[in-house]
């Protein structure tokens, strides 16, 4: 098996044991996800197998290798008959572990998924790698096969359109709003399969006398290795659980204690205190002001933008306004292709990511300042303001880039200076601001600067921030430098052994680590 394929399978075990680890999984399962889908990988394999009606030499080598299932002729054409696994038999039949997969993504079982909804994708891609595989490996490839394997990949597609993971144009309702008809009765489907045991669940692992329908029932060393898994599970979630969520309170202060950046965090603040307050009126029966959560950021590099823009993401879910809080990053590279047709489809699938999040567009100048033939730029700005709109309620855009260009981008499309009603100005940072910020990093690094390198790096800074290079960036300045810095001084204190090797020097930044810094 190519190496790719390999590394894509081993990525969905890792998944299901991330979905199972978070408690997506019906506790009435008796196996874990990852077993429950392996068995999903062989009963797909089998189908194909049998596509052309034989079980080759060649079919069972490569579930061996693929699977490390060794099954005879025998074995093969039993669980053929018992699971079912025919062209009008399973093509028609979506597993269970699939359906997990679906559950976890569009009912967004999971607080800032790490796979940021898209496991259930991630997973569709790989039965088509394993289909592709397996084609590319057949001296003769059946038309049957080829036939069979459409089928299947096209039914797999279409449940994930139907609860809207496959795209802008395949979303036919809403997925995100809390106790909606579809996420429950996804739910209600899946909790039903497993507690029933249907057509569309796993079978018991080279069981003969499986049925379709049946309920898995483990052996002795079945239920040891579902022992484990379900371990691995407890180490995954205590692997991915995110650090304890902060208050609004502590988010705020944690804004408001930034170096610098007063005029940013006031006017933050008073956005905050805004929508509190219309929050407030609506659970007292006032009416309400619809308030434009859309802002533009504009400044140099380096200034915070994007460090705001994240902890205005989690504020706001704090206060209720968002249902995750997670940032997502992109820029024109992110939204747009060079191919017609798809660019919305791209800037789609980023305003799917940052859903009940904020979808922060860095450079945002970039996707309009290239008017030229064959530019999709405006073809992202375009499917970005009708996204704007159907989500008004789960998404914030937050466009950052340069001052004057941000101006010019907000000009360039009558739709853009109505949704960007805000604009906040983040201006550079001093030199005493910039030191500060060195002080604070060496902090959090168990650095330290002494009274010479402090004095020194004060003066570079100081030249820097007055004279303001085409490279002057700020806080990405200061994290250059540090960096330069640490790294003379690991050069310096390499040899040092024994009791000469202290905490102190080990820790202790001195003027010769600092001086002749260029940036």
């Amino acid at each position: 098996m190519a190496g790719k394929l390999s590394e894509a399978v081993a990525g969905v075990y890792e998944i299901c044991d991330y979905i199972q680890a978070h408690g997506v999984v019906n506790q009435n399962i008796s196996v874990s996800l990852r077993d429950m889908q392996a068995e999903s990988f062989l009963n797909f394999l089998l189908y194909l197998a049998f596509s052309d009606g034989s079980f080759s030499n060649e079919d069972r080598a490569f579930i061996k290798e693929a699977l490390g299932r060794d099954l005879s002729q025998k074995e093969a054409e039993d669980l053929r008959r018992a699971r079912n696994l025919t062209p009008d038999g399973y093509a028609k039949l979506i597993p269970l572990s699939v359906k997990y997969f679906v559950l976890a993504d569009a009912g967004r079982k999971i607080k800032r998924d790490r796979y940021k909804n898209k496991k259930a994708k991630q997973l569709t891609q790989v039965y088509r790698m394993f289909g592709e595989e397996y084609l590319s490996g057949k001296e003769t490839q059946s038309d049957a096969v080829i036939k069979n394997l459409t089928r299947y990949l096209i039914a797999l597609d279409e449940f994930l359109k139907e609860f809207g993971l496959l795209g802008p144009d395949q979303r036919t309702a809403p997925v995100r709003q809390k106790g909606g008809t579809r996420r429950n009765t996804l739910r209600n489907r899946t909790d039903a399969d497993a507690n029933t045991g249907s057509s569309a669940a796993v079978y018991n692992g080279g069981n003969n006398n499986g049925r379709p329908g049946s309920n898995v029932n483990p052996t002795a060393a079945d239920s040891g290795a579902a022992q484990q898994n379900a371990a691995a599970s407890q180490n995954t979630a205590a692997q991915y659980d995110d650090e304890p969520e902060k208050t609004a309170e502590e988010l705020i202060a944690e804004l408001n204690a930034l170096i610098g950046l007063k005029s940013v965090k006031e006017d933050v603040n008073s956005l905050i205190n805004l929508v509190k307050v219309q929050q407030m009126r609506a659970e007292r029966g006032l009416k309400t002001t619809n308030i434009n959560k859309h802002m533009v950021f504009a400044g140099n590099p380096g200034s915070g933008k994007t460090t705001v823009a994240r902890l205005l993401a989690k504020i706001y879910a704090a206060i209720g306004v968002l249902e995750e809080g997670h940032l997502v990053e992109v820029d024109r590279a992110g939204l747009v292709s060079g191919y017609i047709g798809q660019t919305a489809i791209k800037t789609q699938d980023a305003i799917e990511d940052a859903l009940g999040g904020v979808l922060f567009i860095d450079e945002a100048y970039a996707l309009t300042n290239n008017k030229g033939q064959g530019d999709f730029g405006q073809e992202a700005v375009e499917t970005l303001l009708k996204g704007m709109e159907d989500h008004r309620d789960d998404l914030i855009v937050i466009c950052a880039g340069y001052t004057d260009e941000m101006e010019e981008f907000l000009d360039s499309n009558p739709g853009l200076r109505s949704r960007f009603s805000k604009v906040i100005v983040f201006e550079d940072y001093s030199a005493e601001e910039e030191v500060a910020i060195l002080k604070s990093m060496c902090r959090k690094q168990d650095y330290t600067l002494s009274k010479e390198a402090l004095e020194t790096a004060a003066e570079f800074f100081t030249e820097r921030c007055t004279n303001k290079p085409k490279t002057f960036a700020n806080a990405r300045d200061v994290r250059n430098y540090l960096e330069k810095a640490i790294t003379n001084h690991a050069g310096r204190v390499v040899t040092l052994t024994g009791r000469k090797a202290t905490k102190k020097a080990l820790s202790t930044i001195e003027r010769v680590d600092v001086e002749n810094i260029v940036l």
